[in-house]
């Protein structure tokens, strides 16, 4: 039986333990309770480990090592802590990447482990072997190879404190078969610590004689590493100070879409009426977010690299202050550290604010309410504005790529942090495995997926998944026969000239039945709401579908003012 660091004597706690033993006492050590994985031979040692501590840490076995990786982003996004995975070599770390990449863009805390051949087989291209350090070089914020036992607890810990320190990322540890049954003994593992990152008082200073002397000021948020407390006290300070707050794209749990001081998110298919606030605001106050390219409109919306409002840009990756903006105030802080910051600050009301506040929010409610004339038979905007109203604010509704979601990122109204679960990578197949982790997590929340008829055959397969671990998730599929959103741009740039966009369904109930899950198929608006109820009453996971003219989606698309990528 494993031994954690927090178990019996020191002299006990430092007895020999394999290295596959020694990686599993790193994730007690750091808190870690749910492990995603797909098994492989290359790691069988850290298994068999794990099977002696399965009370502490719950193993989660998905169908395709894409999917547990975006399992583990999920729960990562949503608790806040490093999400674990676990791949085979080779094949299985490719297939795992695509997560690795939505965790990079996304800032989201991982840890992928990943088997490694044997040390006396490194370098001569044995079977399933890669140079991990090389291939993920681009997507993971640090990647390391494990050939001493002895040294585990060292590189284990600088996994975890490098993905959650600074902006938040993922890591990738490679583990080689052989080091895995090596016997060391060592001092037990400690848990990662979480670095300070704070304003100074200067910059508060300053910044309170920016917010002071503006007139017409926006909060944008967005990026990682936020928390409920962090989006909480944000929302106090909004309040205070008499700030519209905008969202970056995907991001928009992290105020309440309700909140009188909500005006939008900069996403695909933004508000005009947003686009032109930003252009008349005279003071920009990004916390957290980026400034990519999709929440600035192509890189459009805010000249580069100075920008005509004044810009205070904080961020807790110090490399990403000034990487493309100059701003007038540069802040390297959590969060949490800004946030908790914000509250030494007195508030001077502004009385011409008000109007600018208002007119923001109202535009936002018009533009997030389905319009009823001109409908469709399938109304996707009315399905999803009805949903936003009746399902509890706790909910966490997740999504892939595709058209579809810019109807649910314009149309769901998210109350309450930590609802939203949407790659900003753009990865298609996302939705199902973060349902999954989402429910995981949170048990006793609503999880919802949304997915077109592309996204959602990605990952169907964690259907199985869902089944085997008893999660009554529900996949909302919108069933166009097309990948949608390039049609769409095919439409849009090379009328009449569709290729390689059409595709050929299956029968999304017979195939959910197959997996042991509910499914039904909707046949217009009007009859979605019973459908959905019966999903609910049923307490399997479910799949819901309808089927869209493509045509149809083409034509809503370019009414909701979709326009550059659709992902």
């Amino acid at each position: 039986m494993l031994q954690t660091a927090t178990e019996g004597n020191e002299a006990d706690a430092c007895r020999s333990r394999t290295g596959g033993q020694l990686i599993v006492d790193c994730l007690l050590a750091n808190g870690v309770d749910t492990v995603f994985c797909v098994p492989g031979e290359s790691f069988l040692t850290v298994l068999d480990a794990l099977r002696d501590v399965q009370d502490r840490i719950r193993i989660v076995v998905g169908r395709h090592e894409a999917s547990v990786a975006n399992m583990a982003e999920a729960y990562g996004k949503l608790t806040g802590k490093p999400g674990i995975c676990m791949v085979t070599r080779g094949p299985g770390a490719s297939q795992a990447a695509v997560g690795l990449h939505t965790a990079m863009q996304d800032s989201t805390p991982l840890i992928m482990f990943v088997g490694q051949v044997t040390r006396e087989q490194l370098g001569r291209e044995a079977f399933q072997e890669m140079d991990y350090r090389r291939y993920f070089a681009d997507t993971a914020k640090w990647v390391t190879e494990i050939v001493e036992a002895g040294r585990v607890p060292e590189l284990v810990g600088r996994a975890f404190n490098t993905a959650v320190n600074g902006r938040p990322g993922p890591v990738v540890v490679a583990i080689p078969e052989d080091m895995q049954d090596d016997l060391v003994a060592c001092p037990p593992p400690t848990g990662f610590l979480r670095a300070a990152q704070a304003p100074s008082a200067a910059a508060l200073d300053r910044l309170r004689d920016m917010l002071a002397e503006a007139r017409r000021p926006l909060a944008i948020l967005g990026g990682g590493g936020w928390s409920a407390e962090a989006a909480a006290g944000l929302q106090r300070f909004a309040e205070a100070f008499q700030i519209p707050v905008a969202t970056g794209f995907r991001r928009q749990d992290l105020f309440d879409n309700l909140h009188p001081n909500y005006v939008g998110d900069l996403g695909l298919g933004a508000n005009p009426a947003l686009l032109a606030m930003v252009r008349e605001a005279d003071l920009l106050l990004v916390v957290g977010e980026r400034l990519g390219d999709i929440t600035t409109a192509g890189y459009t919306l805010v000249d580069h690299p100075r920008p005509v409002q004044r810009l205070v840009h904080v961020h807790p990756g110090a490399e990403q202050l000034g990487q493309l903006y100059q701003a007038d105030l540069a802040i390297c802080a959590t969060m949490e550290d800004f946030v908790a910051a914000l509250a030494s600050l007195s508030a001077q009301q502004v009385e011409l604010r008000a109007e600018w506040i208002a007119s923001g929010h109202r535009s936002y409610l018009e533009y997030s309410t389905p319009p009823r004339e001109g409908a469709p038979r399938i109304d996707v905007g009315r399905i999803i504005g009805e949903l936003s109203e009746r399902l509890p604010a706790d909910t966490i509704v997740t999504n892939g790529a595709g058209l579809y979601t810019a109807f649910v990122h314009r149309f769901f109204r998210f109350k309450r942090y930590g609802s939203q679960l949407a790659p900003t990578s753009g990865a298609m197949g996302y939705g199902l495995p973060a349902a999954i982790a989402a429910k995981l997590a949170y048990p006793d929340r609503p999880a919802v997926c949304f997915a077109g008829d592309g996204c959602f055959l990605m990952a169907v397969q964690e259907l199985a998944t869902a089944i085997k671990y008893g999660l009554p998730i529900i996949a909302i599929v919108i069933d166009n026969s097309s990948y949608g959103s390039i049609r769409f741009h095919q439409e849009k740039y090379f009328p009449g000239r569709v290729v390689a966009t059409e595709l050929t369904s299956p029968d999304f109930v017979k195939l959910a039945q197959a997996f042991g899950a509910y499914g039904e198929m909707v046949e217009d608006t009007e009859g979605f709401a019973a459908a959905f109820d019966r999903a609910l009453a049923s307490g399997l996971p479910a799949v819901l579908t309808f089927k869209q003219d493509v045509t149809e989606v083409v034509s809503v698309g370019s009414d909701s003012g979709v326009d550059g990528p659709v992902s």
